[in-house]
């Protein structure tokens, strides 16, 4: 059958048949809020590149974590920047290193009720910028694996609830499945950076974290963007190493890798709406030419569609309201 028989737009009449019939849905408990934790401020500080959001002190990450949850949002993902970065990266995985800290200030505040996701990779703490153990200026992949194990048993003493390995160094899921497990922590997750593209879209992330590095760049250990059969082997790998999530990065410029992801794997799926694709919207909305809320409500439900079970995204404590949604 077709037109006239067929009217396609017989089912767009009205706003509320449209929402009854949408398949795609978006919920806030589907989105991860990402808080930048830095030791050395004592009040928040704006990150220039990405309008509306700042570094926050220790003292103020519960009531982040706080105005989170009043939106819905039940989990966050917490990057730290150290007082002291060294080329050991002993900040990382000190005891009262800042993420561990602030893992602790939310589980203090909020328990169970938030998700609390622990970052684990070294460019922030190492005085190079690079994430792992550097020499020749070339990144030693085996020797980097023993101190992603320390951060991931550092965090999971501190409480944290899922680590989220991000190095991009071959074996890391299996070196971190098997530190946590040694050390009595056989039941915390593993969300594993799965498919990190070395990507332009870093940038303001990089400012935030103070996580550029000094020389070179990441291209020897982060995935060139033309090979998405590449992307497959890495996720299936670090399932086979014990990851229980896998993620996609960035999130927008990859849609068919996440899509990929869903289709052939049948572990959860975590997009990353980054720090670039987040400041582009901001800057353009900023000077008028987008409506923020339409185009953040279509980037994230294209990634949604796409195949993500939960999105990280620098937009999330404004969702609930528009979404629209309880």
């Amino acid at each position: 059958m077709s037109f006239p028989t067929v009217r396609m737009r017989r089912l767009r009449k009205t706003a509320v048949l449209r929402d009854m019939l949408n398949q795609v849905c978006l919920k806030p408990s589907n989105i991860i809020y990402p808080i930048f934790v830095d030791e050395t401020i004592k009040k928040p500080v704006e990150i220039e590149s990405m309008p509306d959001y700042c570094r926050m002190p220790i003292n103020q990450v519960a009531e982040e974590g706080k105005q989170a949850l009043a939106q819905g949002v039940k989990g966050v993902i917490i990057f730290g920047i150290p007082a002291k970065k060294d080329e050991a990266g002993t900040s990382a995985f000190a005891k009262d290193g800042v993420v561990q800290k602030a893992i602790r200030e939310l589980k203090k505040a909020h328990g169970d009720s938030l998700v609390i996701i622990g970052d684990v990779c070294l460019c922030e703490y190492m005085s190079h910028g690079h994430c792992g153990v550097v020499k020749d200026e070339e990144v030693q992949n085996d020797q980097t694996l023993e101190l992603l194990g320390k951060i991931a048993v550092s965090q999971a003493e501190a409480g944290v609830d899922i680590v989220a390995p991000s190095a991009m160094m071959d074996g890391q899921v299996g070196a971190i499945r098997e530190a946590l497990d040694d050390a009595g922590f056989d039941q915390v997750p593993i969300m594993a950076y799965s498919a990190k593209y070395a990507s332009a879209f870093y940038g303001p992330f990089r400012e935030a974290a103070e996580s550029t590095p000094r020389f070179g760049d990441r291209k020897s250990y982060q995935m060139s963007q033309g090979n998405p059969e590449e992307a497959l082997r890495e996720m299936k790998l670090d399932i086979a190493e014990g990851a229980d999530m896998i993620m996609v990065k960035p999130a927008l410029a990859y849609l068919d890798i996440i899509s990929l992801a869903k289709a052939n794997f049948e572990v959860p799926i975590v997009a990353y709406n980054v720090s670039g694709e987040y400041s582009l919207v901001k800057a353009a909305s900023k000077k008028g030419w987008v409506d923020e809320k339409a185009l953040t409500n279509e980037i994230i439900t294209a990634i949604k569609r796409a195949g993500a079970d939960l999105i990280i995204t620098y937009h999330a404590k404004d969702l609930k309201s528009w979404l629209n949604v309880p």
